[in-house]
């Protein structure tokens, strides 16, 4: 199946690894430690045209994790993720 998670990036739902909301999980240093390396390393995209609210962890075949910022919230995507219609959720 595959996500939808803005700005017309679609995303397998297998190489979602996690979900986070930004507002939350940002307060951590450890959180802004590992989005600051993801930029560095070029593995971070931002796909958000406004303040990201969440971002999304997901895996690829070369054990690098790629990172997305949305501007969807984390309880859109989740919704998303668990709905089961079709193939395509949009």
């Amino acid at each position: 199946m595959f996500v939808h998670i803005g700005n017309n990036y679609i995303i397998n739902d297998k190489d979602i690894i996690a979900v986070f909301d930004i507002d939350n999980s940002s307060i951590s240093v450890k959180t802004r430690n590992y989005l600051n390396k993801a930029e560095k390393d070029g593995n971070l995209i931002n796909i958000s045209t406004d303040i990201p609210r969440s971002f999304i962890v997901c895996s690829k075949k070369n054990n690098k994790n790629l990172v997305f910022l949305s501007q969807l919230s984390s309880a859109t995507l989740q919704k998303r993720i668990e709905k089961e219609k079709g193939d395509l959720i949009l």
